[in-house]
């Protein structure tokens, strides 16, 4: 396979993985801005199946990348692969963490919606939570600072 082949699945796994990412915080500020519970949920449900674009993405962008990397004989200890692999690192861990937190916000808006569909003290708590909140911002600030690398690899 040729390096511009592998370059376009590097650059289609790179887009599924960054816009899946960006849909799905789109969908959870959305949520934020809803009060009712039937709403909340229905917008959190929506995040789903943004989850496998983006890890289908990562995996096709990581596979091509080493693959390209390999190909081109890109130096996988350069400091900006180094950076991006400890960005991956944290995408994964905070990202299952965020990832358990709104899964327990949409069941919680799921049984308040089956239940009276009534605002609730608790779920706009666990929707505005501080340290989720911090999470998830993270996680966009390390998909932007990947997208940086991978463009300007700083140092190649």
């Amino acid at each position: 396979m040729s390096e511009r082949w592998l370059l376009l699945l590097h650059l289609a796994g790179a887009f599924l993985f960054v816009g899946g990412s960006i849909a799905a915080a789109i969908l959870r500020v959305a949520a934020m801005r809803r009060s009712r519970p039937s709403e909340i949920a229905l917008l959190l449900r929506a995040v789903r199946p943004a989850v496998p674009l983006v890890a289908g993405g990562l995996v096709l962008g990581i596979g091509s990348g080493f693959w390209l990397a390999h190909r081109l004989s890109v130096d996988l200890a350069s400091a900006w692969l180094s950076a991006t692999f400890a960005s991956l690192g944290w995408i994964a861990v905070v990202g299952a963490l965020a990832g358990r937190q709104d899964r327990r916000t949409r069941e919680l808006a799921e049984r308040l919606a089956a239940d009276a569909d009534a605002r609730s003290g608790e779920l706009e708590r666990r929707l505005r939570d501080p340290l989720n909140l911090a999470l998830n911002a993270s996680l966009l600030l390390a998909i932007a600072g990947i997208v940086v690398l991978m463009v300007w690899q700083p140092g190649a």
